[in-house]
């Protein structure tokens, strides 16, 4: 088995946009697969970077990072955020989300930038070097539809203390509805949190696939 990752090329846009419809709209949620796919194509090429990963030649696996901001006191800073992380359903649980998340942690690193956000598990990304974010005074884009343990960052040697603040996502976010969670999942997944505490190992499943 050949397995690489690699930058995404202008040749891969029809296989990224297929691993991201199969990975979201698996069960059923074709629906959910296509909007997913949608609102990445929608991101311009210059305000975004994205990663491939390939098996013996195929593209199996995709994450994108998009350019955000957090709105400091003392200036906008730009910062990244990771969505969506997708692997097509026959090989999830193979270790390739984990190789593609450390992979886009490197890139957001090198780019210079002093870190990078994201909306998700705890318990999937906690153990993936993320940590959440409001103990470091960030507050969520979407402020009353975000699960605090579900807005998690990592930072990098750029960042400074002074830069905290709000999450600011890009427009297209707000157009298509897409920042943090409506009812009824967001219910449930408050309802989980509530009930089950996250130390015991509880935690949503992940958006990202």
């Amino acid at each position: 088995m050949t397995v690489e990752i690699r930058p995404e090329q202008p040749a891969d846009r029809h296989a990224v946009r297929r691993v991201i419809e199969a990975a979201f709209g698996d069960q059923g949620r074709e629906e959910h697969g296509r909007d997913v796919a949608d609102l990445w194509g929608s991101i311009g090429r210059h305000q975004r970077a994205s990663l491939v990963l390939e098996e013996n030649g195929r593209v199996v696996g995709h994450v994108g990072l998009s350019r955000a901001w957090v709105d400091a006191r003392r200036a906008l800073v730009d910062v990244w955020l990771l969505s969506p992380l997708a692997i097509v359903p026959e090989r999830q649980r193979a270790g390739f989300g984990t190789a593609l998340l450390a992979a886009a942690v490197q890139t957001a690193r090198g780019s210079g930038a002093p870190g990078l956000f994201l909306e998700g598990s705890p318990l999937y990304y906690g153990a993936r070097g993320f940590v959440r974010a409001d103990r470091h005074g960030f507050v969520p884009a979407a402020l009353e539809r975000t699960p605090r343990a579900a807005f998690q960052c990592a930072l990098f040697d750029s960042h400074e203390d002074w830069m905290t603040g709000q999450l600011v996502y890009p427009g297209i976010w707000w157009e298509r509805d897409a920042a943090g969670l409506r009812d009824p999942h967001l219910a449930e997944l408050e309802k989980r949190f509530a009930s089950t505490p996250l130390e015991a190992g509880e935690a949503p499943p992940p958006p990202e696939r």
